[in-house]
C-alpha cells in the first residue's frame, strides 16, 4: 500500500532530520530539473541514509535525482518524473589516504578544491580539471564524466577511479574496484558508473589515484594566421618530445573571452615539470610555433581559469570526433554557426579529440538541430564521433535530441544494465541517452 504525501514527508524527515527535508515551493524550485519540480528534497549525512532514502523511493516508486553541487543539473534530457532530489552535499571529507600510496578514499560530495586543499599539504594533486570551476563534487564530477585539459596526460575520472562505493536503486550499499569487501560479480563497476548520470546507482565514495603536484609549470599561448598552420603545429606538437600536461585549442570568441587579442585558432599549451624542464620545454615549444610561422607568448597559470568564462553561454554542445581532424571539426563548427547567426566560443582538448562549443543566439530546439547538430552528427557519425548537447535551456529540449543517435546493439545494452541495475526505473527516469 502506498504512503500517502505527508507520511513521506515524515517517512523522509525520519532518515536524515527535519531540518534536511525541504518542501517549501521556493526551495523546490532551485532544484527543478528542465523545469520538473520535485516534490521534496533530502539531504543525506551518510551512505546509510543514501541507503535508507533509495529502499524508501524504491518501495514506493519515487523518481530520484542524485544531485552534488547542481552544476550539470542541465545535463540530460528532462526527466519523465521526478519526486524526490537526493542532495549529496553533506557527505564531505577525506576517509582513508595515505600519502606514500598516493590513492585517497573520499566522499561523493566533497569538492574539488576542498580535496586539492588536503591533497597540496603533500605535494598531490586529483588531476581533475573540468570545465567551470572546481567547486565541483568529486561524485557529480564521476557521474557526468566531466573533464578539462588535464586529461591530455592524466586522462578522465575513469582512468583515476580505482574503487567506487555506490548506493543500488534499492538501497543496497555495494562496492566496485579496489580497496573494497564487496563487488558486483561480471561488470567493472567504476567504469560501468562514469558517465552514467546516476541512472545506474548513486555514487557515495570513491578511491582515487592522486599524482605529484609538479613543482614548476609554465603556459604558453601559440596563436597562427590559419587553420592550417594550426593543424600542422598541433601535429608537430603531439608528434614532438615535448611533454605538456594540458592543450587547449582556443577560437577567436574564446580568447576575446579570455582577454587575449588573438583572432584564433591558438593553443595554449601548460608543462608541468622540474624548473629546468619547463623551461627546456618552454623553449622547444616556442622553437616549433616559431617554425609554423606562429607567435607565442608566456601567460600566467592562472590563465587557464579564463576558459571558464567562454563557455558561459545557455547552450553548451560537446564535439568528440578524431584527434588528427580537430581543427577541422573546429572550422565546420564555426562554419555553421555563422550561416545560423550564432555566436560561437570554442574551447577545445586539442590532444583529445573533444571540443567544447558555446552558442549564443539559439531561438528554438529545431533550429539548432537542422542547422547545426543535424549535419555535425551526420558528419561525425562517420567516423565514429558524437555532438552532445551538455546544457540548453528547458524550453529547448522539449524539441532537441541532446544525446544523438545511438547504435541500436549499444543502446541495448545499455537497457539491459539499467534493468538489472535499476529495474523499477528509480534512479534518473528518462534522462539518459534513448530515454533511459
Amino acid at each position: 500500500m502506498a504512503i500517502a504525501a505527508p507520511a513521506l514527508s515524515g517517512a523522509l524527515a525520519d532518515i536524515v532530520g527535519r531540518a534536511h527535508v525541504s518542501t517549501e515551493p521556493a526551495v523546490l524550485d532551485t532544484a527543478s530539473v528542465d523545469g520538473v519540480r520535485p516534490r521534496w528534497i533530502a539531504r543525506a549525512g551518510s551512505a546509510d541514509d543514501v541507503s535508507r532514502l533509495l529502499a524508501l523511493a524504491s518501495s514506493e516508486r519515487l523518481a530520484v535525482a542524485p544531485r552534488g553541487s547542481g552544476s550539470s543539473v542541465a545535463l540530460g534530457n528532462p526527466p519523465r518524473r521526478l519526486d524526490l532530489v537526493l542532495d549529496l552535499s553533506r557527505l564531505v571529507g577525506v576517509t582513508d589516504y595515505v600519502p606514500a600510496d598516493m590513492v585517497a578514499s573520499v566522499e561523493a560530495g566533497t569538492a574539488l578544491d576542498a580535496l586539492q586543499a588536503r591533497l597540496s599539504r603533500e605535494g598531490q594533486r586529483l588531476a581533475l580539471d573540468p570545465v567551470r570551476g572546481r567547486a565541483r563534487t568529486v561524485g557529480g564530477v564521476l557521474a557526468t564524466h566531466a573533464s578539462g585539459p588535464l586529461r591530455f596526460r592524466y586522462g578522465t575520472g575513469r582512468d583515476l577511479l580505482l574503487g567506487v562505493r555506490f548506493v543500488q536503486a534499492d538501497g543496497t550499499i555495494t562496492w566496485g574496484g579496489s580497496r573494497v569487501v564487496k563487488s558486483v560479480t561480471g561488470y567493472d563497476v567504476p567504469k560501468l558508473l562514469v558517465g552514467s548520470l546516476g541512472t545506474l546507482g548513486v555514487i557515495v565514495g570513491a578511491t582515487l589515484r592522486l599524482h605529484p603536484t609538479p613543482p614548476a609549470t609554465g603556459s604558453w599561448l601559440c596563436a597562427f594566421d590559419s587553420a592550417a598552420a594550426t593543424r600542422n603545429a598541433l601535429a608537430v606538437l603531439l608528434a614532438s618530445p615535448i611533454e605538456p600536461e594540458r592543450v587547449a585549442m582556443l577560437n577567436g570568441v574564446a580568447l576575446r573571452a579570455g582577454g587575449w587579442a588573438s583572432e584564433g585558432p591558438a593553443l595554449l599549451v601548460g608543462v608541468g615539470s622540474v624548473e629546468e624542464a619547463v623551461r627546456t620545454q618552454g623553449a622547444a615549444l616556442a622553437d616549433s610555433v616559431r617554425r609554423e610561422g606562429g607567435r607565442i607568448e608566456h601567460v600566467p597559470s592562472a590563465g587557464w581559469a579564463r576558459l571558464d568564462s567562454a563557455l558561459d553561454a545557455p547552450v553548451v554542445v560537446r564535439i568528440a570526433g578524431q584527434v588528427r581532424r580537430a581543427v577541422d571539426w573546429l572550422r565546420r563548427a564555426e562554419d555553421l554557426a555563422s550561416r545560423a547567426r550564432l555566436e560561437m566560443a570554442c574551447v577545445g582538448q586539442a590532444g583529445n579529440g573533444v571540443l567544447h562549443v558555446a552558442l549564443r543566439g539559439v531561438t528554438s530546439g529545431p533550429a539548432l538541430e537542422q542547422g547545426m547538430l543535424g549535419p555535425l552528427r551526420q558528419e561525425l557519425g562517420d567516423e565514429g564521433g558524437s555532438a552532445i548537447v551538455e546544457r540548453a535551456p528547458h524550453e529547448l529540449k522539449a524539441d532537441l535530441d541532446v544525446w544523438g543517435p545511438v547504435p541500436a546493439e549499444s543502446l541495448a545494452i545499455m537497457a539491459r544494465l539499467k534493468r538489472e541495475f535499476d529495474p523499477e526505473g528509480v534512479l534518473n527516469p528518462g534522462r539518459f541517452a534513448g530515454g533511459l
